[in-house]
């Protein structure tokens, strides 16, 4: 990434003066009278008898050395796979939206200009991106890719943070990928609690034993049913497939509501005929509608998860989280009967105080605001590699390739373990074709697929409620939707505590997004641990800002290693 702007991030930042960023911060807030700026934007002589008190010069160092920190940290080194430079055609590239011939290989120059925008970030040069509609009236317009540009006040610089290289087109952990994207569409209406004893789990399990390169988690280097399509952490392999946070109901303030939703139909799939896929990758707007249940019903199979997460507003589900974590169990209430009342985390100074509450500091409102904000920071980080570094293909697209390469009108290096798939045979039958079945009718959003937007925020939020709350809290009264999804029924088995069910909604939410057929597995995996590096960042920056005696916020990551910030 030479030529990218991220070179000289740092190189602005340092020839930024004092007088420079007085004005610039005078005409994001309009404090010119403050600073000393006129409505031109130049620095006025200031009064000498204005000197800044003790706590103006405390807080402004406070903020300086918080700068210096994140500024002196290493360097990350971006490395994006070598797909995009080894092939001429970027049948390895993201390229939704863009003209595309009737292979759906993406125009070239339209494929440049798009690159040399994001290298360049003149906001002009984004303006100018070729689209592939057939009309302006049914174009999808590209996804915010000037997002990735932007700096930000609090926490790591979205350019100060790194995920590893994206698995190669031609890779057999590319192909055990895809694989695991098929199996989650076939399998999209079958309810979770099934896994154990359905013919169709016990297939995909096989079928994904005889990839290469799968690298989902295994028992004895085997995918099992209490595997299958699950997180990352030890703690997505214990109870129920579905967190506890996406099935108690949501205390609300005097209010409150069910975690019930309404879903999408089973068996309606989209984008399997190839004239249809063909001009949803050139941005057209899907023709075919969604359809859906009019009973609501709890989250049962995965065919209800895509829709949760189709639709989900940004922290949602931490949100809920937050919710049903602070407020105390009150059974007499049929609506905020949900809440678990969880202890603070061990760390929390008030818990030893005999004359002080929580409250702005360490209390309810200050998490309630900490959940949602690492939101937008880790929506920059994840832009930044999505469309500045990774570029990386989306699901829907590696399966045109597979399809036409199968079909004979191509020839393409994909890796032969997915061309031997038994998936592969389930999608033809069925929809005479190789394409992926997909959830949404638009399938995916149009941004690159690496990272995960979903996960990164997912990653994020939970981290700050693993840092608020004493993970090893074990969630009293669990449930699980009955087989129709329209109530909950008690739930026997191992302990759920709450670092595992936050980790586990993490999973939920961003393997999610894979059930539904926009992301790869590695997209929720590599993005969880960026929102990670995204909180703790803020929290180290936090850290100095209380009064209060406080020895700094305890977690654990998703690693399993315990830290202190």
């Amino acid at each position: 990434m030479s030529n990218s702007p991220v070179q000289s991030r740092r190189q602005f930042i340092g020839r930024v003066g004092t007088a420079t960023a007085a004005t610039i911060a005078a005409g994001a807030i309009g404090l010119e009278p403050l600073l000393g700026v006129s409505p031109t934007g130049t620095v006025s002589a200031q009064d000498d008898s204005l000197v800044p008190s003790p706590r103006a010069t405390q807080a402004y160092n406070l903020r300086e050395t918080a700068a210096r920190a994140q500024r002196d940290l290493p360097e990350p080194t971006q490395t994006p796979n070598t797909d995009e430079t080894l092939y001429a055609n970027k049948i390895g590239s993201y390229s939704k939206g863009l003209p595309h011939n009737n292979l759906g290989e993406v125009s070239v120059p339209a494929f440049n200009a798009l690159v040399n925008a994001m290298n360049s970030g003149v906001p002009a040069a984004f303006e100018a991106i070729p689209l592939g509609a057939s009309s302006p009236s049914v174009q999808r317009k590209l996804v915010n890719p000037q997002s990735g540009l932007a700096f930000e006040m609090e926490g790591a610089d979205s350019h100060h943070l790194a995920i590893p290289a994206a698995p190669a087109f031609n890779s057999a952990w590319e192909a055990g990928e895809i694989a695991e994207n098929y199996w989650m569409a076939i399998m999209r209406d079958v309810p979770f609690t099934d896994y154990a004893t359905h013919p169709l789990a016990a297939e995909a399990c096989a079928d994904l034993n005889t990839m290469s390169d799968f690298r989902g988690p295994k028992v004895l280097g085997q995918v099992t049913p209490a595997t299958l399509f699950r997180g990352l952490t030890a703690g997505d392999l214990v109870g129920p497939y579905m967190s506890q946070f996406l099935l108690r109901n949501i205390p609300f303030g005097a209010q409150g509501y069910s975690n019930r939703m309404y879903t999408p139909l089973p068996g309606i799939d989209y984008m399997t005929r190839y004239d249809e896929w063909l001009s949803i990758q050139r941005g057209e707007q899907p023709v075919l509608p969604a359809y859906f249940d009019p009973t609501p019903r709890y989250i049962r199979n995965g065919r209800d998860l895509s829709q949760w997460v189709h639709v989900d507003v940004l922290f949602q589900a931490y949100f809920q989280a937050m919710l049903i974590l602070l407020q105390p169990p009150n059974p007499a209430d049929p609506l905020s009967g949900g809440g678990i009342g969880a202890p603070f985390d061990s760390a929390n100074p008030y818990l030893s105080s005999i004359t002080q509450d929580a409250f702005g500091t360490f209390g309810g409102p200050f998490i309630a605001t900490m959940v949602c904000e690492p939101s937008t920071r880790a929506l920059k980080a994840v832009w930044y590699q999505k469309w500045g570094v990774h570029r990386r293909l989306r699901p829907e697209a590696f399966a045109g390739r597979v399809h036409n390469h199968l079909t004979g009108s191509a020839s393409y290096p994909i890796h032969p373990d997915i061309l031997n798939s038994r998936a592969l045979n389930r999608i033809r039958r069925r929809y005479r074709s190789y394409l992926l079945p997909m959830a949404f009718p638009e399938g995916s959003p149009l941004h690159p697929a690496y990272g995960a937007g979903h996960a990164t925020v997912a990653g994020a939020c939970t981290t700050i409620l693993k840092a608020m709350f004493d993970e090893s809290f074990v969630i009293p009264n669990p449930v699980v939707p009955d087989a129709n999804g329209t109530s909950l029924v008690p739930y026997a088995g191992p302990a759920l505590t709450v670092g595992n069910e936050l980790n586990k909604l993490a999973a939920n939410v961003g393997i999610g997004r894979n059930i539904a057929g926009v992301h790869w597995r590695s997209d929720y995996t590599e993005s969880l641990l960026l929102g990670e590096q995204v909180a703790i960042s803020i929290l180290r920056d936090q850290r100095s800002c209380y009064n209060e005696t406080f020895s700094g916020f305890s977690l654990t990551k998703f690693d399993g290693t315990t830290i202190t910030v």
